[in-house]
C-alpha cells in the first residue's frame, strides 16, 4: 500500500539507523541494504500461469463460528420444510415427508410426537413451525450466511464500476488505505498528502476532509466503533477521532519513534494495538484516555516488522516481516510484555511447559511456503485474517521484485506431529500469481465479510477471487495440495496502479483506491 521505492513528491527518507531498527522494504528501506535470506529454502508449490497485465505501462514509483457439519441444501418454499426435532439422544432428524393435509394420520415427529403443524393448526402454522425449528437450530438451515451466499455470489458476479460514484481525490495524493465504519455508513480514505477523506458510500457524497489530520502520510485507519476511529501516520503518531466532532482530534498518541503503519483493536479489553517501522508493537489503554493521550506500554519488538494483525477472537497475533518471516504469538495475553531483539532469541523462547501445553504468548517463527520461490526469499507486504479466524491471507513479493503472489494459509491447531519437531500452524491451501505492476508499492487486499471471496489489487483494477467457482466456504473446499484461487470477476476502472481495496461490511459494494488518488466504488448493475 505504501511506496517501497524512493519516496514520492514528499522527499526521500530512510528509516532510522541502529541495530534494532527495522530494515524497511524498498521505499521505506532504501538505505538499509539487502535483506537477509530466510533460514531455509522454501518448498516449491504448484506453478500458476501468470495473468495478462492490464493495458497501459506501469507507473514507475518515485522510489469462528463452528463450521456446520455438511454443505447446505437448497432452500425450498417455507411450507415444504417440516423437519422433525432431534431425539433426546441426539439422533439425526428423519427426512421430511411429502406434504399432505393435516389429519389424524399426519406423520409424527421424533419420538412419536405429533408434528408441529398438526398441533398448532391454522394457515401460518407451517411457516411458524419452520421458523421455530430454525431458531432452535433443528431445521435444514441454521447458518444464515450459508442460506444466502448463492444470492450474494450472484450479486458480486454482476458487480460493475458505478459511473455515478467515482470519487475523485486527485489533489490528495495516493490512496493508501480504505476503511468502512462497522455499520457501513461512512467510508474513510487515508491519503498520501496528510489528509483523511470521509464519504457517504451509498450516495457517494463527500462528507468531510480532514485536511491536516497528520503532518505526514496517513497510512492506516481503524474504527473502534460506529463513531470513534483511529489514524496512524509517518509522523510517528496515532490520532483518535469522533465522527460527531471532526473539527478537532479526540487526542494524539505519542510512543513510536518511526513510521506507524498498522492499527488493531481488541473490542473485549478496549485496547488499541499499533505497530511501526521502529519494530515496536505498542498497547494503548483507551479505557483511560484523556486529551493528553492514553497510557501505553511496549508489548513486543522485532526487526524488519511490516504488518501486525489480531485474529477475530484476539487469541493470536500475527506479525509479518520484510525478510519473509511470519511470527505467530499463540494464546495471546496483551497484559504482558515481550522484549525480543533477534530471531535466534525468538526461536529459543518458543518453549512448552512440563505438561506439554504452550504458555501464554508462546512464539512461533515460520517462513511460509510461496509458490515459485526457491532460494530467492520473499517479502510479506500485506497481511489479512479470515473473518472467522480460519486462515491468513498474504501478499508476497520476491526479493528480486519480479514476482508477486497472493496466498491463503489454513490455521492448523493442535500439538506438533512429532514432539521434537516445531509446530507448523499454517498450511498453504490456495494461491495465485499477481500482475507485477507498480513494483515497489504495497497492495492491500481483503476478505469479503463472510470470508468466501478475496478482493485483490491487480494492475489498474481489482480481481474477485474464490476458493472455487461457486465461492464456497474455505472449510468446504480444502484441497489435499495447494491449488490455484479461482478468478470470479476482474474489474478495471483506474488509470493508475491500484494500491488498496475493501469490501463494505453491510452492502454489496467494493471500494478501491489507486496511486493517482482516485477512489472507485463497485456495485451490482441491475
Amino acid at each position: 500500500m505504501f511506496p517501497l521505492g524512493l519516496r514520492s513528491p514528499g522527499g526521500n527518507r530512510a528509516a532510522g539507523a541502529g541495530a534494532e531498527e527495522p530494515a524497511p522494504y524498498g521505499r521505506e528501506a532504501a538505505a538499509a541494504g539487502p535483506l537477509p535470506s530466510p533460514p531455509s529454502p522454501l518448498q516449491p508449490g504448484a506453478d500458476a500461469a501468470p495473468p495478462p497485465s492490464p493495458g497501459g505501462s506501469p507507473r514507475s514509483p518515485c522510489a469462528p463460528s463452528q463450521p456446520p457439519g455438511g454443505r447446505a441444501r437448497q432452500l425450498g418454499p417455507p411450507g415444504a420444510l417440516e423437519s422433525s426435532a432431534p431425539s433426546a439422544q441426539g439422533d439425526p432428524s428423519p427426512p421430511s415427508p411429502p406434504r399432505r393435509p393435516p389429519g389424524p394420520d399426519c406423520r409424527a415427529g421424533s419420538r412419536g410426537q405429533p408434528c408441529l403443524r398438526a398441533r398448532l393448526g391454522g394457515p401460518g402454522a407451517r411457516l411458524f413451525g419452520w421458523l421455530r425449528e430454525r431458531s432452535l437450530g433443528r431445521g435444514l438451515f441454521v447458518d444464515p450466511a450459508r442460506d444466502n451466499f448463492r444470492t450474494m455470489t450472484n450479486l458480486y458476479g454482476s458487480i460493475h464500476p458505478a459511473d455515478s460514484v467515482y470519487l475523485s481525490t486527485r489533489t490528495h495524493g495516493a490512496v493508501f488505505n480504505l476503511e468502512y465504519s462497522p455499520d457501513g455508513s461512512v467510508l474513510t480514505v487515508a491519503c498520501e498528502q496528510t489528509e483523511v477523506l470521509l464519504f457517504d458510500p451509498i450516495s457517494s457524497k463527500h462528507i468531510k476532509t480532514l485536511s491536516e489530520a497528520h503532518e505526514d502520510c496517513v497510512n492506516n485507519i481503524r474504527f473502534l466503533d460506529n463513531r470513534l476511529f483511529a489514524t496512524c501516520s509517518d509522523d510517528t503518531t496515532i490520532a483518535l477521532w469522533d465522527l460527531r466532532k471532526l473539527n478537532t482530534k479526540v487526542c494524539t498518541l505519542h510512543g513510536h519513534t518511526s513510521w506507524v503503519k498498522n492499527i488493531e483493536y481488541d473490542t473485549n479489553t478496549r485496547l488499541l494495538v499499533t505497530s511501526g517501522f521502529d519494530g515496536n508493537v505498542i498497547i494503548w489503554d483507551t479505557n483511560r484516555c484523556t486529551e493528553d493521550g492514553c497510557p501505553h506500554k511496549k508489548f513486543f519488538h522485532t526487526r524488519f516488522l511490516m504488518r501486525m494483525r489480531l485474529t477475530p477472537d484476539c487469541s493470536k497475533m500475527l506479525i509479518s516481516t520484510s525478510s519473509g518471516y511470519l511470527l505467530i504469538l499463540h494464546d495471546l495475553d496483551l497484559t504482558k510484555s515481550l522484549e525480543v531483539g533477534s530471531y535466534p532469541i525468538l526461536r529459543a523462547r518458543r518453549t512448552t511447559s512440563s505438561s506439554g501445553i504452550s504458555p501464554r504468548n508462546s512464539l512461533e517463527v515460520l517462513t511460509p511456503e510461496v509458490p515459485g520461490e526457491r532460494d530467492r526469499g520473499n517479502c510479506i507486504t500485506s497481511l489479512q485474517l479470515h473473518p472467522k479466524g480460519w486462515a491468513t491471507l498474504l501478499r508476497c513479493s520476491s526479493n528480486t521484485d519480479d514476482q508477486e503472489w497472493t496466498c491463503v494459509y489454513e490455521f492448523q491447531e493442535g500439538a506438533p506431529v512429532r514432539p521434537v519437531a516445531p509446530r507448523c500452524s499454517l498450511r498453504l491451501t490456495h494461491y495465485i500469481e499477481e500482475a507485477n505492476v507498480g513494483r515497489g508499492y504495497i497492495k492491500e487486499l481483503c476478505f469479503s465479510p463472510d470470508g468466501r471471496m478475496i478482493s485483490s489489487p491487480h494492475g489498474y483494477g481489482i480481481r474477485l477471487l474464490g476458493f472455487d467457482k461457486q465461492c464456497s466456504e474455505l472449510i468446504d473446499c480444502l484441497p489435499k495440495e495447494a491449488s490455484p484461487l479461482r478468478v470470479i470477476r476482474s474489474l478495471y476502472s483506474h488509470n493508475d496502479v491500484v494500491l488498496t481495496t475493501k469490501f463494505s461490511p453491510t452492502h454489496c459494494q467494493i471500494a478501491s483506491g489507486c496511486l493517482s488518488g482516485r477512489v472507485s466504488l463497485y456495485q451490482p448493475k441491475f
